[in-house]
């Protein structure tokens, strides 16, 4: 663990009513400090590196101008908020960051009273703090201060607009920080990125605007209803004037900006001024990520979160293993998808801003015409696949499984009622760890199942997702979706040979007598193991080992077979185990007339934790240990009749 510095002020802030005893001029040091702290933590400790350094500032002006907790500050992507979190109580603790039983990987009310809300996805901050505007007013706080801090390309989603659209039409008096950093994880893209860059507004002016306003409304001239005419009017001449319509004030939102991210001491100029105006307003900074730390701020995708590294040289520690080791999934599906573009020309590639996270950028660099990075915008990125499905391309749409969730009605209702042939990469399924329960992949399976006219696969191994890829692209294969886990698998030598699978077709990869375990997916390696250990400790028995491949549709000669044989069975799989792969097969076996004895391994009814992968595994009885204990148990309990 890195050794915690002592500093001249950080040392002494326990909460923000501490940093608000300081004099202003302390404030750039005190951000200088909390930039050194984020950097030296987390140089040992991993996690969300660069974002949290681009709002240091901001988020020491808004802790010292604003009465927190009492006054809401509401984050918009959590990554931004290590700072956060150190400032209010929690920079002892900091080092456990996303560590089991340590502090949450995103700001969660469940740890803190100063954090707010949920931040996990993106794009949700302006209805929350919007929800927590009105419901103040109700509650008779009509003092309490609300701020959403949106940034790092979160704008560009939907629910953002959506939120903008109410709070131009809903009397409020919501402050809206746009950190704008022309990034998510990987560079922002879009006409709202473009539209940002080349917005100004004269500070001179904003500031001659602003205390027109205050003394007119003092005087008792400028109604809420004045202030409006006015706004509309400025509008229109600036409109004139400038040739550019301002799109916040479009919607009757005071815009101040923009003003540098990175000026402590003017942004609490700029926050005291205006913290108190009646109405909707928003404040947009310009800010760089990675700010103070060199190498994070000339590669700033790289060091979004970039694993251990060398604080001096900037190097990253990467574990080096003497013996080759399996590629990612994500690497595996972005190599097999050029491959398959190359052979045929319908193929393009669609991501919702994460182009270098699921790989994407290999097709990308290699034929840029036939890939699209659509921005934080899932949904927009299933129905935008739709659209060239129905007019014959072939879309891999790619979309971490937790940030899928987000686009369910546009796969139902734009995808599968029409059967149109866009196939749905859910990567980052099952548990990814440290990055915890907004991001764990648990609900694909019991969400999309129902679904008619879907083809859902799980792929056992590295060439299993690409002959799965491969069969999803022949023709009239319809709407498919491919679930697979974060991280690497088991194949080193994993090229193999592009060829088409039976669909809805599983395979039994061993035979046995006495139980029998259906695995979905790569946690079938596990399964296989624990088959293994289970067998060498009872040599009497003998148990067969079924990869499913397939959850819908299932195999209906595989589990016949499985059914007929008397055994009990145990399902494994890594996601939800209510309605997921394990209770298809109850389905199934009911249906059919069989009662065998079926125990479901899968994740619990509950939110799972964040940790490393192989503690939550443990945790949910979902490694080699917990499935080797179920299939014991299993075997010692008397099997119940079949048909």
């Amino acid at each position: 663990m890195a050794q915690q510095p002592s500093f001249q002020y950080l040392s002494h802030i326990d909460s923000p009513a501490d940093l608000r005893r300081l004099p202003l001029e302390a404030l750039p040091q005190v951000c200088d400090e909390l930039r050194r702290d984020i950097i030296n933590e987390l140089s040992d400790n991993p996690g969300h590196f660069a974002s949290s350094l681009g709002t240091v500032e901001v988020t020491v002006a808004l802790h010292y101008v604003f009465d927190t907790p009492q006054d809401r500050i509401v984050w918009d992507v959590g990554h931004q908020a290590y700072g956060h979190k150190i400032l209010t109580g929690r920079r002892q603790a900091f080092s456990t960051n996303r560590k089991w039983h340590g502090l949450a990987p995103f700001p969660t009310p469940k740890e803190s009273p100063y954090d707010t809300f949920a931040c996990g996805h993106a794009s949700n901050s302006i209805s929350a703090a919007l929800g927590m505007a009105i419901a103040a007013v109700r509650s008779g706080q009509e003092k309490r201060k609300v701020v959403a801090v949106i940034g790092d390309g979160a704008m560009s989603g939907g629910l953002a607009f959506e939120g903008l659209n109410n709070v131009s039409s809903t009397p409020n008096n919501l402050l809206i920080i746009l950190n704008d950093n022309h990034m998510s994880i990987d560079k922002a893209v879009g006409g709202m990125k473009e539209y940002l860059l080349h917005l100004h507004t004269s500070p001179w002016y904003n500031r001659l605007r602003f205390r027109l306003s205050r003394c007119l409304s003092h005087w008792g001239i400028l109604s809420e209803n004045g202030r409006n005419k006015i706004l509309r009017f400025n509008n229109s001449l600036k409109s004139l004037l400038a040739n550019q319509q301002n799109i916040f004030e479009g919607l009757n939102i005071r815009y101040f900006g923009p003003t540098s991210g990175h000026d402590v001491i003017e942004l609490v100029r700029v926050l005291r001024e205006i913290k108190d105006m009646r109405g909707p307003k928003l404040l947009h900074i310009h800010t760089v990520k990675g700010k103070g730390y060199e190498p994070a701020e000339r590669e700033a995708t790289l060091w979004h979160a970039p694993g251990r590294f060398d604080i001096a040289t900037g190097r990253r520690l990467v574990e080096q293993t003497a013996t080759p080791q399996p590629p990612k999934f994500q690497d595996v599906f972005g190599h097999t998808l050029l491959e398959l573009a190359e052979q045929n020309d319908r193929i393009v590639g669609i991501t919702p801003a994460m182009p270098t996270g699921c790989s994407m950028n290999i097709l990308m660099e290699a034929l840029p015409s036939r890939a699209f990075d659509v921005g934080i915008a899932e949904g927009h990125a299933v129905t935008f696949s739709a659209g060239m499905a129905k007019e014959g391309l072939l879309p891999f749409c790619n979309i971490y499984s937790s940030f899928a969730q987000r686009a369910y009605d546009n796969v139902i209702h734009d995808v599968a009622l029409l059967h149109l042939p866009v196939v749905l990469c859910l990567d980052r399924a099952g548990l990814v760890g440290e990055d915890g329960p907004t991001h764990h992949g648990a609900f694909d399976l019991p969400s999309l199942r129902p679904i008619p006219g879907l083809t859902i696969a799980s792929p056992y191994n590295e060439c299993e997702l690409r002959r799965l890829m491969f069969t999803a692209q022949l023709p009239d294969s319809g709407p498919w979706v491919i679930r697979y886990p974060r991280g690497s698998g088991s194949v080193v030598d994993w090229r193999c040979p592009l060829e088409a699978v039976p669909v809805g077709k599983g395979r039994r990869l061993k035979a046995g007598d006495h139980a029998a375990v259906l695995s979905l997916g790569p946690l079938g390696v596990a399964a296989a193991e624990a088959i293994r250990r289970v067998e060498s400790a009872n040599p009497h028995l003998t148990i067969a080992h079924y990869d499913l491949r397939f959850v819908k549709p299932l195999d209906d000669d595989l589990l016949t077979e499985v059914a007929r044989s008397g055994c009990p069975i145990l399902t494994v799989e890594d996601g939800a185990r209510q309605g997921g792969a394990g209770s298809a097969v109850m389905e199934w076996m009911s249906d059919h007339g069989y009662s065998p004895t079926i125990v479901r391994l899968g994740l619990p009814d509950r939110f799972v934790e964040h940790g490393a992968v192989h503690i939550l595994h443990h945790l949910c009885h979902l490694d080699v240990e917990g499935i080797a204990a179920a299939l014991t148990d299993l075997l010692a309990a008397k099997p119940a009749s079949h048909a």
